[in-house]
């Protein structure tokens, strides 16, 4: 018996002792899962570089590279040859043993990998022209052919190509604010980028066997190297962009004598290079604000492309300050201008296009160019340079002042759909956009698409909203970036992500950000507090490399509102707005000798209520979805009246799944409805409202919302 007692208290203090440690196990501390703890585990920790703030620190530096280039256009060939001298400016603090140049073209090498890394399978149909892209009758001899690698004395420079990069081994350590000069000669065969794609190359015609010639990526252009990086040399895969330096070119092109030649930078030759008549309509358009003046004709340009000119001429051009340099040439193109007055100064809007792509490019090219430049000088900074340009490219690409857009009439008499004039006024708005971000606010392309995509993606929409009412926006409102949110998770990665690593480029880099950015300025933020700071953040880091961590502190440092939850939320994560009305309890309001009783009625009557001044509300709204937002509550009364209020996003700070909120009324409420104008991206309306709408009612809401 005594054993069986000892038996007995041993399991008792094991199972105590085990009912102990479970108890501690439960009790164990978490990491801080709030959806408002502060972003410093994701940030970088500020510095004399980059500051808390946001702004660039007293310490802040970055490099400048100068460019001399001699280039010859070969339009029998369709090939392009190149002499540049590279003067490396070190302003950093640090000394260097090399330097990394960009090889773009490389991409297009016989050897080149980034046909390899994509897959593929044998499709069932396919329209001809992409068919001769993706299975081509001959390899196309695409890449630069490096002819010789040199410093200023003539004698040979170590290096070693690595695919789209190339390490310049220097002779000795390269000390801080010293220089290093070196030339480079090279050649490449130029792509046709409608038959086999690519962000520059020519287009051909068969009627007269003329080129248009759209060229950028052309050059051998120094890498990045900041402290925050160091080398940026990823590899260019052929979707995530550029990350350059500022300098300064001195660039002399070489051209059939008959070709007319936009590019980046200030003309120095025009009466060698333009007729007379040119030169005299040029100087009526640097004096007209009102409307496009013709400079060459379509009548001009169609004659001239009938025949072809054997002699060559070179256009001279100075560019101060630029971080990359672009051109366009042809026969073919027409050339209309307009000044623009950005706070005083004149700014000159250029269009050149072919006649195919008249009369839609006449009608809204160089308008859209002078819209861009208008609205992106008021909420950011006054335009610096003293032109932009748009070029009938057939795609969309952007460069310093200069950019390449599509935009063709679609119509069998020769005119455009409203469907067809509204992209190509979008697309262009946009490339010129692209002048301020990353032109000039110059963010790691390469990195970080969305911090010229995205950005550049909303200032588009109120550029496209001042240039027509009621223009029909589509990317960007918070109603069309649903369907992508609410997606399959597994194709949808964060906006912080890589742009190479993505599955939807487009809703990833330009759709998603311009959704924040619209759902900051027109719910959260309000425009006054939004516009101050994103004006802050553009005129901090003109001519600059910001970080994604200097645009989030600016838009705190300048607004005073904490923002932390919506980047982390947004940008980092992939969750999704979805908050509803779980349920409803109305009180009526009892007063006795020493206090207020509160007694819910569940009378279709609301009893009590009809014998006081007041109704109450306890309203339960739920968040099925990730993200915490604010609560937008519409209030419908009897009498037919509404009243809305909205709830920050903190309100969820204690619960992130289900919060409850009292709400009083001297009028009955018949009907409850969350986000009524569809402003936070919400994933599912069939919660959003109270009572619970019929199935006819809520597909009228739902097709709203795919709108």
């Amino acid at each position: 018996m005594k054993k069986i007692k000892l038996l007995f208290l041993s399991i008792f203090f094991i199972g105590a002792a085990a009912f102990a440690q479970e108890k501690r196990i439960t009790q164990q501390g978490h990491t801080n899962q709030n959806k408002f703890k502060q972003l410093k585990d994701l940030l970088a920790t500020p510095n004399s570089q980059h500051t808390a703030s946001g702004a660039p620190g007293i310490n802040y530096t970055q490099q400048k590279v100068d460019y001399v280039m001699d280039i010859v256009l070969d339009d029998e060939n369709q090939r392009i040859t190149g002499k540049e001298t590279i003067v490396y400016h070190n302003n950093s603090k640090d000394q260097l043993t090399y330097l990394w140049v960009q090889l773009d073209q490389n991409m297009r090498a016989k050897d080149s990998k980034t046909p390899d890394i994509s897959t593929n399978k044998v499709p069932k149909k396919l329209n001809k022209r992409w068919f001769k892209r993706v299975f081509p009758d001959n390899s196309f001899d695409g890449g630069f052919k490096i002819t010789s690698v040199k410093n200023t004395d003539g004698s040979n420079l170590s290096h070693t190509i690595n695919q789209t990069m190339m390490r310049i081994n220097l002779p000795k350590p390269l000390k801080s604010g010293e220089t290093f000069s070196f030339k480079i000669d090279w050649w490449y065969n130029i792509n046709n980028h409608r038959t086999q794609g690519g962000r520059s190359g020519y287009e051909h015609f068969t009627e007269n066997g003329n080129n248009n010639y759209v060229i950028a990526q052309f050059f051998p252009r120094l890498c990045v190297y900041d402290n925050v990086e160091g080398w940026q040399n990823d590899q260019f895969w052929g979707r995530s962009e550029f990350a350059l330096e500022f300098g300064d070119y001195t660039v002399n092109i070489t051209t059939p004598d008959d070709h007319m030649l936009g590019a980046t930078g200030v003309l120095q030759n025009e009466k060698e290079v333009l007729t007379k008549k040119e030169s005299k309509r040029l100087a009526i358009a640097r004096k007209t604000f009102d409307k496009p003046v013709i400079i060459r004709t379509q009548k001009e340009a169609t004659k001239i492309e009938k025949s072809k000119s054997k002699k060559t001429k070179t256009w001279k051009f100075v560019a101060k300050n630029v971080r990359d340099y672009a051109f366009a040439s042809s026969r073919k193109f027409i050339w209309d201008a307009q000044a623009v007055d950005i706070n005083g100064r004149t700014v000159m809007a250029y269009s050149l296009y072919s006649k195919e792509a008249n009369p839609l490019y006449g009608d809204h090219s160089t308008r859209s160019v002078v819209q861009t430049l208008k609205t992106y000088s008021k909420y950011t900074f006054d335009y610096p340079y003293h032109k932009a340009i748009s070029v009938d490219g057939q795609m969309g690409m952007e460069y310093p002042q200069i950019c390449f857009n599509p935009g063709r009439p679609d119509l069998e008499d020769g005119g455009y759909s409203d469907r067809q004039k509204y992209r190509t006024i979008g697309v262009t708005i946009h490339e010129v956009g692209h002048n301020f971000f990353p032109m000039i606010v110059n963010s790691d392309e390469r990195q970080w698409t969305w911090m010229d995509e995205g950005l550049n993606s909303y200032m588009q929409m109120l550029a496209m909203m001042e240039y027509e009412e009621d223009y029909p926006l589509r990317r960007g409102l918070p109603k069309n970036i649903v369907k992508y949110m609410s997606g399959d998770q597994s194709k949808i990665a964060p906006i912080m992500s890589k742009g190479d690593n993505v599955y939807s480029f487009g809703n990833n880099a330009y759709g998603k950000p311009a959704t924040a950015l619209w759902i900051l300025r027109e719910t959260i933020m309000g425009k006054e507090l939004f516009d101050h700071a994103f004006k802050t953040y553009s005129q901090r880091w003109m001519f600059k490399h910001p970080t994604p961590a200097d645009f989030f502190r600016t838009m705190e440092d300048a607004s005073g509102i904490d923002l932390d939850w919506f980047w982390r939320g947004w940008f980092y994560t992939t969750d999704v707005t979805d908050i509803g009305i779980k349920g409803v309890k109305k009180f009526s309001m009892k007063e006795n000798e020493n206090d207020v009783e509160f007694i819910e009625d569940t009378s279709k009557g609301l009893g009590f209520a009809k014998k006081h001044s007041k109704y109450h509300y306890e309203i339960t709204y739920n968040k099925p979805g990730g993200l915490v937002m604010p609560i937008i509550v519409e209030f419908t009364y009897k009498d037919g009246s509404k009243e809305r209020k909205t709830y920050p996003a903190q309100i969820w700070r204690y619960n992130d799944k289900e919060i409850s909120k009292v709400f009083s009324s001297t009028k009955e409420i018949s009907n409850i409805t969350i986000d009524p104008d569809l402003e936070t991206a919400d994933v599912d309306t069939s919660n959003n409202s109270w009572p619970k709408q019929q199935k006819n009612k809520f597909e009228k809401f739902k097709n709203k919302v795919k709108g």
